[in-house]
């Protein structure tokens, strides 16, 4: 008689066994997350996500989000300026200039763009064509943005005293965010 609550038992578990799970579809689906874009899902714009991410000092990150708006976008002026921001904060001083000068090429009267070249050309020492640079960005900005006040004056110092220290002050650049919004970001 013992060996009837085991048969049961066994019983049961065999027929738990033939039950549907939920597992894999019929259809032989992937088992694993999905590694690409969502069908039918809309995408985050890369420029937003890249700019969150510089914001948050997270610059390898946003370049790659930059990337990811180049190859949704093309290389428009703000994935120019932007790829070019990024690269400045990691310090590729080359790869930031050649950006942004293709980014003022691209659309002469970007303002973050001028502005971010002339950061980049004070960072290599060329602090008169910086000066041109940032009175350009100013001009173009109609002087509505003390940032770039700051960075022509901070040139235009440099140029009268060269050994002018301005570690007290800061060193800016400009990130577009948006149309007409400007994040300021400061490194000391």
């Amino acid at each position: 008689m013992a060996a009837k609550p085991y048969a049961l038992l066994l019983a049961s578990i065999l027929m738990a066994a033939c039950q549907p799970t939920g597992g894999l579809p019929a259809n032989g689906g992937n088992p694993y997350a999905p590694s690409g874009p969502v069908r039918g899902e809309d995408s985050v714009d890369g420029l937003l996500v890249g700019h969150r991410l510089m914001a948050a000092h997270e610059y390898d990150l946003a370049l790659r989000a930059y990337y990811r708006a180049a190859a949704d976008q093309g290389f428009t002026v703000d994935v120019l300026s932007a790829l070019g921001s990024a690269n400045l904060s990691l310090g590729r001083l080359g790869q930031a200039e050649a950006l942004l000068r293709r980014a003022v090429k691209e659309d002469e009267t970007f303002v973050p763009a001028w502005n971010n070249l002339g950061v980049v050309l004070m960072e290599t020492g060329q602090y008169a064509e910086a000066s041109r640079v940032f009175r350009t960005a100013y001009a173009l900005d109609s002087g509505q943005t003390d940032a770039i006040r700051e960075n022509l004056r901070l040139a235009l110092a440099k140029i009268e005293q060269p050994q002018y220290d301005a570690t007290n002050t800061g060193e800016f650049s400009l990130v577009r965010r948006g149309n007409g919004q400007y994040l300021l970001l400061t490194t000391h």
